[in-house]
C-alpha cells in the first residue's frame, strides 16, 4: 500500500537534513504509530506523502502509483488530518465537505457526507458556521474532511491534541471502526498510551532516521527490561520476612508487596521466596509501557 525507498529531504541548500535515507513499507489494513520527538522528521514525512513538500531524493509509491509521476492519483488514495486546525470560517460544516468533495471531482456526495457527520456526531452542526464550533468539533470536522473522498490510507497528525478525555475516547472508538473496515491508518501522537492502545505496529523516528520498526507486542517484549510486581501473601509480613527483598526496594502495604525488578531476576525472586517458605495468594505482573520503551530507545 505504501513503499518508501531511500527517502531524504534537506533544507537550506542541503545544510539541514530533515529525513535521512528512510526506507519503509506499510501493508494494506495496518494500523501504525509513527512516533518521534518534535523535529524528528514526522511532519516532513507526512507532508511529502501528502504532496505538500517535495522530497530531495528517493522514491515513494502509494498504492500502485509513483508520487513523482502520478501525484494526483496518490492524493486520491491518501487522506491527511493535519495537526493545525485551519478551516475557512466563512463556510458551514456541510459546505466545507462539499467543497472538499469537489476538489476530487466527486458530485452528489451528500449521502456519504451525512454518514460522516452522523458518525462523528456533527449532524446537528452541518449548517453551523465554522466560527461557532468548539475546538473538539473542528478536529472532528478535519477527520471528516480527510475522509470525504473515501481514501484507502488515513494519516493523522496529533488528532487528539488539546481535546478532552471523553472526545479522545470517542475518537479512539471511531478510529478502531475505520481500521475494522480495512482502512490503513498512520497515527502520530505524543500521547504514547494512545499509540499503545490503538496501533499494532510502532515506527520510531529520531533525527530523520527510523531507529525502530516492529510489531508493538514484539517491541514491548524485546525492549522491556523491567517489570512491576504486586504480590499478595497469606499473612502480614514483618521486616525479617522481607529482608531478602531489600535489594528490590520493596513497598509493603499489609499483606501486599510492590516490587520493580529486572526481568532476568524474576526466577531468582521466586526461588528465594520458596526458600523462605513464603506462600502467596496472587501475583500481578505489569510490563513496561510503550512510553517507557520509547524513552529508553530515544535516549540511547
Amino acid at each position: 500500500m505504501l513503499v518508501i525507498k531511500n527517502l531524504s529531504k534537506t533544507y537550506a541548500n542541503g545544510k539541514i537534513e530533515a529525513l535521512k535515507n528512510v526506507n519503509l513499507s506499510i501493508e494494506e489494513g495496518e494500523f501504525t504509530a509513527l512516533l518521534g520527538q518534535n523535529g524528528a522528521g514526522k511532519s516532513t514525512l507526512i507532508n511529502i506523502l501528502a504532496g505538500n513538500v517535495k522530497k530531495s531524493s528517493g522514491t515513494v509509491q502509494i498504492g500502485r502509483y509513483d508520487l513523482d509521476s502520478d501525484e494526483l492519483a496518490t492524493k486520491r488514495i491518501i487522506g491527511v488530518v493535519p495537526q493545525e486546525v485551519a478551516l475557512d470560517t466563512f463556510f458551514t460544516v456541510k459546505e466545507i465537505l462539499e467543497i472538499q468533495s469537489g476538489y476530487f471531482g466527486i458530485k452528489n456526495n451528500n449521502q456519504y457526507i451525512d454518514e460522516l457527520l452522523e458518525i462523528l456526531s456533527l449532524q446537528d452542526k452541518k449548517r453551523a458556521s465554522i466560527r461557532g464550533l468548539s475546538g473538539g468539533m473542528r478536529r472532528r470536522l478535519l477527520i471528516a474532511k480527510a475522509l470525504v473522498h473515501q481514501p484507502k490510507i488515513l494519516i493523522l497528525d496529533e488528532p487528539t491534541a488539546g481535546v478532552d478525555v471523553d472526545l479522545r475516547n470517542s475518537m479512539h472508538e471511531f478510529l478502531e471502526k475505520l481500521h475494522q473496515l480495512g482502512i490503513t491508518i498512520i497515527l502520530t501522537t505524543h500521547y504514547l498510551e494512545e499509540a499503545e492502545k490503538l496501533c499494532k505496529r510502532v515506527i520510531i523516528i529520531d533525527k530523520g532516521r527510523i531507529i525502530k520498526d516492529e510489531p508493538k507486542e514484539e517491541l514491548l517484549e524485546n525492549y522491556s527490561t523491567n517489570i512491576s510486581l504486586e504480590i499478595d501473601f497469606d499473612k502480614e509480613l514483618g521486616k525479617d520476612d522481607i529482608r531478602f527483598l531489600n535489594k528490590y526496594n520493596p513497598r509493603v502495604v499489609k499483606t501486599r508487596v510492590y516490587l520493580d525488578i529486572l526481568k532476568k531476576d524474576l526466577t531468582k525472586l521466586f526461588r528465594d521466596m520458596t526458600e523462605m517458605e513464603l506462600e502467596f495468594n496472587n501475583i500481578n505482573v505489569k510490563k513496561q509501557s510503550l512510553q517507557d520503551v520509547y524513552l529508553s530507545l530515544v535516549k540511547e
